[in-house]
């Protein structure tokens, strides 16, 4: 049992390593689709983009880590 529970704490780790390695976004970032429009709107800053899928890089300037 306890190796069970180590190999999960272990996968869960890796988890939340890859999901900031394959993220841009901030904690602010709520990206939210208008589909009748077919943009993606973010309800924090107001950025706007276009696509199919949800944005994951953040595209406001002043509110990306590091301003890149």
């Amino acid at each position: 049992m306890p190796v069970l529970m180590l190999i999960l704490l272990i996968a869960v780790f890796a988890y939340f390593l890859w999901r900031h390695k394959t993220s841009d976004l901030t904690r602010n970032c709520r990206w939210r689709q208008n589909r009748a429009q077919g943009i993606w709107r973010c309800a924090f800053c107001g950025a706007k983009t276009d696509g199919l899928q949800m944005p994951s890089v953040c595209m406001n300037r002043q509110h990306r880590p590091g301003g890149r």
